[in-house]
């Protein structure tokens, strides 16, 4: 498709405390292994009450937002423009088809295929209009949508990067077109509210490598350096909770100094080793803070 299809979203940071000199290396205590334990068991129970509600069935486990936008917002709407769309703030100034349109194609990079049911434009635009991840903004002016169209563009799933069927939505006053996935059946999970006093533990992977008969995964995580490389910095090693939908990755931070030490450098691209109990299968991998899916590259 023409343009640049990218998801909205917030990207939530989690900061080390800093010091003036670098950034101060902070472990998990001790009694947060069993707190891990207990948050990653609850992932997977989640987990598998979702992947019911779906049927069991769904090829299409999306990671990240369903919503996108094909090119960058101009400067005299930008401001209204991008929170309206992340609050839901849409509406529709033309009829839209309530039609379902016949079965579509996901195709993944390696070359594999699902065929998928999709959804009306009328319901992608309900969709995205609901799932607004709590975002609101009550200065925004609504965007009038003015037309939608069916096309494809790229998506994360747990399976990798994907060509997906999209339903590509017109905004009266700007080029920019808003998107939605148009995928019927998919597995989502909605993850505890977020309690900023007391936030989850543990260390989020970012993607993990593997092959479906597999026994082992490797995960990419931030964290801090290598201390074969770094006068300070961590070591870490990975364990895996499992269940027959699901895998669950816990990282664990092993410091350089039991003091801790300045660093320089932080947000260090790692990664970890987890031995699993069963070959990897149809498994998705889940990140342990909130047990979303990441997307998992299979190689041969």
């Amino acid at each position: 498709m023409a343009g640049r299809l990218r998801r909205i979203g917030i990207v939530a940071v989690v900061a080390l405390a800093a010091g003036t000199s670098g950034c101060a290396l902070i472990g998990l205590l001790p009694n947060d292994s069993a707190r891990l334990h207990q948050q990653a068991q609850a992932d997977l129970t989640r987990w598998a009450d979702a992947a019911a509600a779906a049927g069991n069935q769904s090829a299409f486990v999306p990671v990240g937002e369903l919503t996108g936008q094909v090119g960058d917002w101009e400067e005299a709407v930008g401001n209204n423009n991008k929170p309206a769309v992340m609050a839901g703030l849409v509406e529709a100034a033309v009829s839209l088809s309530a039609e379902i349109p016949p079965d579509g194609e996901l195709r993944w990079q390696g070359g594999s295929t699902a065929t998928v049911r999709l959804i009306s434009a009328q319901q992608a635009l309900s969709e995205l209009k609901t799932d607004a991840n709590g975002s609101s903004c009550p200065e925004c002016v609504p965007l009038e949508i003015t037309g939608a169209r069916l096309t494809s563009g790229p998506i994360d799933t747990s399976r990798g990067p994907a060509q997906a069927p999209v339903w590509e939505f017109t905004v009266q006053g700007t080029a920019v077109r808003v998107t939605r996935v148009a995928i019927a059946d998919r597995v989502t999970v909605v993850p505890p509210p977020w309690d900023s006093s007391d936030p989850p533990a543990g260390i989020s992977i970012d993607s993990a490598t593997g092959t479906v008969g597999g026994w082992q995964l490797t995960v990419d995580f931030t964290g801090a350096p290598d201390p074969g490389s770094q006068p300070c910095g961590a070591d870490y090693t990975a364990e895996a909770l499992e269940s027959p939908t699901a895998v669950v990755v816990i990282v664990t931070e092993h410091l350089h100094s039991a003091f801790g030490e300045a660093c320089t450098d932080v947000g260090a691209i790692r990664t970890a080793v987890v031995e699993l109990a069963a070959p990897l299968g149809e498994r998705v991998v889940l990140e342990v803070r909130q047990g979303l899916p990441v997307p998992v590259l299979l190689t041969p």
